[in-house]
C-alpha cells in the first residue's frame, strides 16, 4: 500500500482505526511558515468524534503530536510529520468482522486485496478515522494559502432530501464562512438545522443512517492556475475528494444542471467590472479548460450514508462461503456529513497548495 499524493508537495497518511496512532507526513513545504496551532486544533475539533449526539460517541481528542518539520512554531523545510493517538478504540466490537463482511464497507475488498491480512477493526486503514490526518494537512495548507489571499469554506448543502441554500457563486466573501463556522450544524439557512437534525435522529432511532452533500468554495484564487487534461483543477480536486471515504460523487459549478441548458444559457459571458475582466455568471465554478478564471471555485460532493449500521443485514461468511445475517455492534455515526465538512475544506486547501 502506497498512500502518497502530490507532485509539488507530498502527503502520505498512515495508521489504522484501532492501531496505536494515525498520522501524516507532508513533504515539500516551504520553510519559515509560522503556524497557528490553536487554529489547527480548532480545525481538528470540527472533525473529532463525540462532539454531540449526532455523531459516534467514540471519544478522541485528535490532538496532533508533531514529530518533525516544526521548530519554534515555524516550518523548517524538512518533512512535517504529525501523529494522532487512538485512545478510545473498542476492538472487541469488531471481532465478528474477521469473517462476516459488512455491506457497503471495504471489509470484503480489503480482505481480497490484502489476502486477509488487513486490520478489519473499525475499518482499519479504510476507516473514516484516517481523515483526521487529512484535516491536519488541510489546516496547515489553509494557513499557507491564506498568505496568498486564498480562503476555503464549506457547508452542508443537503441531508437526505433536505436541502440548504447554495453559495452565491458570483458574489461570495469569506464573511459567510465565518457565519457558518459559528453554527453547530454548518448551513447557510438556519431554518434547515432542525429538520436536518430530526432526520439524522430518525435514522439513528431506526438503527440506520443517512447521507447528504457538501458544497465547498475557494475564493481569492487568481486566474491562470492549473493545467488542461490530467492536471486540471477539477482533476486535482477530484483526486483528493475521492480519497475521502464515503465520497461517491463530485460536481463543479452548476454540475448536473448543465444537462438541462442550452449553450447560450450555460456559458459564462465575459465583462469588465472595476477595470478587471470577469464573468457575468459563474456556472462553470471558476474553472475553464482546467484553469482558474478568477471567479470563486465551487464544487459539491455527495456523501453516502454511513455503511456501518446496527440494523440486521444480509452478508456472507468469507471462511465458510455461507450466507449469514449480520447486526453490527459498536459506535457509529448515523450521519457523517456534518463531520466531513472540514475534511472537504481540507482537501480543497491541499489541492490549492499543490497547484500553487
Amino acid at each position: 500500500m502506497n498512500n502518497i499524493f502530490g507532485k509539488n508537495i507530498s502527503i502520505s497518511i498512515f495508521g489504522e482505526s484501532h492501531g496505536k496512532s494515525i498520522g501524516v507526513v507532508i513533504g515539500g513545504l516551504p520553510s519559515g511558515i509560522k503556524l497557528d496551532f490553536e487554529q489547527i486544533q480548532q480545525e481538528m475539533s470540527r472533525r473529532a468524534p463525540g462532539q454531540n449526539k449526532l455523531s459516534t460517541q467514540r471519544k478522541e481528542s485528535d490532538m496532533p503530536i508533531i514529530q518533525s518539520g516544526i521548530f519554534e512554531d515555524y516550518t523548517t523545510g524538512a518533512p512535517l510529520c504529525a501523529i494522532i493517538k487512538n485512545n478510545d478504540a473498542h476492538s472487541k466490537d469488531y471481532s465478528i468482522l474477521k469473517t462476516h463482511m459488512r455491506p457497503g464497507h471495504a471489509d470484503y475488498t480489503g480482505n481480497i486485496r490484502y489476502n486477509g491480512f488487513n486490520d478489519y477493526r473499525g475499518g482499519g486503514h479504510f476507516s473514516g478515522r484516517i481523515t483526521a490526518p487529512l484535516v491536519f494537512a488541510g489546516a496547515v495548507a489553509k494557513q499557507i494559502i491564506k498568505t496568498k489571499g486564498i480562503t476555503v469554506g464549506a457547508h452542508i448543502s443537503q441531508i437526505f432530501n433536505i436541502q440548504d441554500k447554495k453559495f452565491d457563486k458570483q458574489n461570495l466573501d469569506k464573511q459567510i464562512f465565518h457565519n457558518i463556522l459559528e453554527k453547530d450544524i454548518p448551513v447557510i439557512d438556519d431554518t434547515k438545522i432542525e429538520p436536518m437534525c430530526a432526520k439524522i435522529f430518525e435514522a439513528k432511532s431506526k438503527s440506520d443512517s443517512v447521507g447528504g452533500k457538501i458544497e465547498c468554495a475557494i475564493i481569492g484564487v487568481p486566474a491562470g492556475i492549473g493545467n488542461p487534461f490530467f492536471d486540471s483543477v477539477e482533476s486535482v480536486i477530484s483526486h483528493l475528494a475521492f480519497s475521502v471515504p464515503a465520497v461517491k460523487g463530485i460536481a463543479f459549478g452548476i454540475g448536473e444542471e448543465f444537462a438541462n441548458l442550452y449553450g447560450s444559457e450555460a456559458n459564462d459571458e465575459f465583462c469588465i467590472k472595476d477595470n478587471e475582466i470577469t464573468t457575468k455568471t459563474n456556472n462553470n465554478g471558476g474553472i475553464l479548460g482546467g484553469i482558474t478564471n478568477g471567479a470563486p471555485i465551487i464544487f459539491e460532493v455527495t456523501i453516502k450514508p454511513t455503511p456501518s449500521i446496527s440494523k440486521e443485514q444480509n452478508t456472507v461468511n468469507i471462511e465458510t462461503k455461507k450466507e449469514v445475517k449480520l447486526e453490527i455492534q459498536g459506535r457509529h455515526d448515523p450521519c457523517i456529513v456534518q463531520r466531513a465538512v472540514v475534511v472537504i475544506e481540507a482537501i480543497a486547501a491541499i489541492a490549492m497548495l499543490e497547484m500553487l
